[in-house]
């Protein structure tokens, strides 16, 4: 157990990215329809980068240029200022309050006025700073026209751009939205039952290829996590830690720990993210089709190796013997 934990905190040390300051504590969406897209800095500048993190829902920006760079609001007032010495936020723009979670139904304050001088209030002490920017968001409810007229094939939504200003100078950030169809999903579900069925047959009929079914169960949930690091998500130390236990339950591989091995991969890597199943837009890097077949592998494997687990107790368990009858008097 020491082992594992030790590993458990390697590999968070390992995937956890420089901490950005947040310019909300807003919400962070699934899988989604929706695919922001950074296509470029108007003016660029070197130590000044942008990118979509958490399928889009933020944009992240990151100052190592050495001097201020603002990101103003819906308004065109100063929002945020990424300095040298850290990210600060105006308390008295609108976009304050309103990109707090992704939908932007917060309420602005009365206070909140973008023709008002700047109050700035220290975020974090870093350069990278993450923020929900409604510019580059589908923000009605409901499918866009074009989607409902032709849900079949992808569709441009809309060009967007961010507003940037270096002291007097000012350019953008300019992206594209995009609808995308869903996959469908009956493939993946489909995926998802062969995998099952095909491993719990092959682990009845040769009981040896426990190891490595195990093995690839595990790496499941290690491959989600890693993929979501590198999205801006951020690690996540429970499937790191469900990929350690079916590790481990792969070299000697005792039943009850079979068992629980697979139930959590079956249940954290794969119940939990079916999501991925019906959306196009995921949020991990890497290929998407990868992303669905670690989740349908985890899923149908980790079922599988539980129940293997839970007929190999049932078998280890001894018969109970009955209890003698008694010997009748003559």
């Amino acid at each position: 157990m020491r082992r594992l934990a030790l590993l458990v905190i390697v590999a968070g040390a390992f995937l956890a990215p420089a901490t950005p300051a947040f310019a909300h504590g807003g919400d962070t969406p699934d899988a989604t329809a929706y695919r922001t897209t950074v296509t470029a800095i108007s003016t660029p500048e070197k130590g000044l980068t942008v990118r979509t993190v958490e399928a889009g829902a933020r944009l992240e920006l990151t100052n190592k240029t050495g001097h201020s760079v603002e990101v103003l609001g819906y308004d065109g007032e100063p929002y945020l200022d990424v300095r040298p010495d850290g990210t600060w936020e105006n308390v008295n723009s609108p976009a304050a309050y309103i990109n707090e979670t992704l939908t932007g139904d917060n309420a602005v304050p009365a206070n909140a006025d973008p023709t008002a001088p700047p109050s700035w209030r220290k975020l974090s002490g870093s350069t990278t700073v993450r923020w929900h920017d409604q510019r580059t968001h589908w923000l009605s409810s409901g499918l866009p026209p074009q989607a409902q007229a032709d849900p079949s094939r992808s569709h441009r939504l809309r060009d967007w751009a961010v507003p940037l200003r270096v002291q007097v100078r000012t350019f953008a950030i300019t992206g594209t939205l995009d609808w995308e169809p869903p996959p469908p999903p009956w493939l993946w579900w489909s995926i998802t039952a062969l995998t099952g069925l095909t491993a719990f047959a092959l682990l009845r009929k040769w009981p040896i290829l426990v190891r490595p079914l195990t093995l690839i169960a595990a790496f499941c949930p290690i491959w989600y996590a890693v993929g979501s690091a590198l999205n801006g998500v951020g690690p996540s130390l429970l499937l790191i830690t469900v990929g350690l236990l079916a590790i481990a339950a792969s070299y000697r591989n005792p039943p009850f720990l079979l068992a629980l091995a697979g139930a959590a991969v079956a249940l954290f890597a794969g119940f939990t993210e079916i999501s991925v199943f019906q959306a196009a837009v995921l949020p991990a890097t890497g290929p998407a089709w990868l992303t669905r077949a670690a989740v349908a592998v985890a899923l149908g494997a980790g079922t599988a190796l539980a129940l293997t687990g839970v007929l190999r107790l049932r078998a280890a368990i001894p018969p109970a013997t009955p209890a003698a009858e008694p010997i009748a008097a003559a």
